[in-house]
């Protein structure tokens, strides 16, 4: 094909060179990635406590350890994280694990600009290995990729996209601190073992569940160009899904991602699974804010920045431990609001919640609503109405 950038070629990632020390001999002991790994006190105590659960688990699935490539998936509104393994190249993966995404940042759609609180999606491979993370350990990935950089701002894209653990995002991908060490772990060994460009492939749903498949109809039935990028990640998602070897992935002139061999797709219908997320009609300070538009040119900014937020955040979930049902001590809660064009949160709507929690969800509201007046989003240069959605990590702060 004419004019084409190859992205992914099956199962290697050809775009740079990893963040990583290069291996070194000393003496006649070649120097590993692991070796290096257990020179930092997080990484050690984690391989010391998780190496021989993990290993214990693969032999449960008849998976040999420690698995020499690993591929890394994501899908935004199920909050779901799975890790495939395999240990030749023309073996097919198996899904090892799938791990909950306990904080989601933004809408659906890809991560165009620095500051938009937006989740990247697209094909992308870890960069860095963070052993000292501000979020205990954390596992870097390369965005903004080539096609991010042709289709996103040009002076401000974005830049240090995690999977990390302690729950907390303003744009990455979190999991709990004990989940986060099994992926940093397995991903270590991988990276050890010669596998340099680890992929990782987030997706904006689960293409075979249905109530994920028509949340985003209805997200992008007015939204042509979201909607093609969103079919371009299916075809993707059908490749791995027939055939657990990775799609090669194209860029073409535009930034468009191409899919070799696309098999057709799965018909009306389809599902995987039936899952239910209870979404109670939730609202209190309401507003007919007119149209909501799905892309803007600058997203909203919440009083101090996107570190303010992060910590307002933060505050809230322990705050709200007292408002929990009987009986439960933690909890992720997903709120959907909109910043006005006047820069004022209102429409707010609890997502997803904890069981018989009708009161609790009163005083999250309560609480959102006064958080204070945002700079609103901007389409060229006019404020606009902009939802947004957010996850809540409920949880009493850690003792000392």
């Amino acid at each position: 094909m004419k004019n084409l950038l190859v992205l992914l070629i099956v199962n290697t990632l050809i775009v740079s060179v990893s963040a990583q020390p290069p291996m070194q001999k000393s003496g006649s002991n070649s120097y590993s990635f692991i070796n290096y790994q257990k020179t930092f006190p997080r990484p050690s105590e984690a391989m010391q406590r998780k190496e021989d659960t993990l290993q214990k688990q693969f032999e449960a699935k008849k998976l040999v350890w420690p698995a020499k490539y690993i591929y890394i998936r994501s899908f935004k509104y199920d909050s779901q994280l799975e890790v495939w393994v395999k240990n030749e190249l023309k073996e097919q993966f198996q899904l090892f694990k799938t791990y909950k995404v306990c904080a989601l940042a933004g809408t659906l759609g890809p991560k165009r600009m620095e500051g938009d609180y937006q989740v990247p999606e697209g094909f992308y491979y870890i960069n860095e290995f963070n052993p000292r993370s501000n979020y205990y350990l954390s596992l870097g990935i390369n965005y903004p990729n080539v096609s991010d950089r042709i289709l996103s701002d040009s002076l401000r894209p974005g830049s240090e996209i995690f999977i990390h653990g302690s729950c907390v995002t303003v744009g990455c991908i979190p999991i709990r601190d004990e989940q986060i060490d099994e992926v940093y772990i397995l991903a270590a060994h991988a990276k050890d073992q010669g596998q340099d460009f680890i992929p990782v492939h987030i997706f904006p749903i689960r293409y075979n569940v249905e109530k994920s498949t028509k949340y985003l109809e209805n997200l992008t039935k007015d939204d042509p160009v979201l909607k093609k990028f969103a079919d371009r990640l299916e075809d993707a998602f059908d490749y791995f899904d027939k055939y657990k070897q990775l799609p090669v992935v194209m860029i073409g002139e535009k930034g468009e991602y191409i899919i070799n061999e696309v098999p057709p797709r799965k018909p009306k219908g389809y599902k995987e699974e039936k899952v239910e997320i209870k979404r109670p009609p939730m609202q209190h300070r309401t507003r007919n804010v007119g149209t909501l538009v799905a892309s803007v040119h600058q997203w909203p900014q919440y009083p101090g920045g996107a570190d303010a937020f992060a910590k307002y955040l933060e505050k809230l979930g322990q705050e709200l431990v007292a408002f929990l049902p009987k009986g439960i001590s933690k909890a992720y809660v997903q709120v959907e609001f909109v910043v006005d064009k006047d820069g004022v949160p209102v429409n707010f709507n609890v997502l997803k919640s904890v069981k018989d929690g009708e009161e609790f969800n009163d005083e999250l509201i309560n609480r959102m609503e006064n958080m204070g007046t945002w700079k609103p989003a901007l389409l060229n240069d006019k404020p606009v109405a902009k939802k947004i959605i957010q996850t809540i990590t409920v949880e009493a702060p850690a003792q000392k």
